[in-house]
């Protein structure tokens, strides 16, 4: 197992389940915080969707209907719980590309102001830091790690997310993530009042032709 590395920010790992197709319509929300290099504290909210609507395709994956979520809060009310702990941290998904739409999707569907945070997509740190497994996916990531895992439950995917980028931080020997990300060259995404930018891997150098001395 690998040791923790005290890391320079306070990191959130955040994974949704959806109802349908939909990218606003998140059904699940897990968190995991971290703090000092460890993972201290796990969250799961259920969060009933516009209109209470579910795919039968969305529900096989994840198990979670429409009965389940009939009496949860929707979208605003469940991200107001967790917001204030956004601000100022890094945040990091498993194929973030698709978590940050939920967010973004869901916000401008209520209306709702866009939060101020940066954010990482650790399946794109994975594939630099282990370029030799054969997948990046959650369910290998665990099992390379030694760790127990329920996929497709919100609160399980960034609890893995969560532990998978510490291993990273404590093998490079990085002071955090985004110094993780750097060393990986991966350019961190970023939420703003103003939209966002996306996260991507930095372009390399292009190498110059040098002329030989005959």
């Amino acid at each position: 197992m690998f040791t923790t590395t005290p890391l320079a920010e306070r990191a959130i790992a955040i994974d949704f389940e959806t109802a349908t197709e939909a990218r606003a319509s998140a059904c699940s929300i897990g968190l995991a915080f971290i703090e000092n290099g460890l993972v201290v504290r796990v969250e799961e909210r259920l969060i009933r969707p516009p209109g209470n609507r579910f795919s039968p395709f969305n529900t096989a994956i994840h198990g979670i209907r429409p009965e389940h979520v009939a009496f949860a809060p929707e979208f605003p009310d469940v991200m107001a719980e967790f917001f204030d702990d956004f601000e100022g941290a890094t945040l990091v998904a498993h194929n973030a590309a698709f978590d940050f739409s939920v967010i973004r999707a869901s916000l401008d569907l209520y209306g709702m102001a866009y939060p101020e945070f940066s954010y990482l997509c650790s399946v794109k740190l994975a594939q630099r830091h282990w370029p030799d497994l054969g997948s990046h996916r959650l369910n290998v990531l665990a099992a390379h790690l030694g760790l127990s895992f329920q996929h497709h439950n919100a609160a399980e995917d960034a609890r893995i997310c969560a532990e998978a980028c510490l291993a990273m931080a404590a093998e490079a020997g990085a002071t955090g993530l985004i110094d993780l990300a750097s060393r990986l060259a991966l350019n961190p995404g970023r939420i703003h009042r103003g939209g966002y930018d996306a996260c991507s891997f930095a372009r390399k150098p292009k190498r110059t032709a040098v002329a030989l001395q005959g």
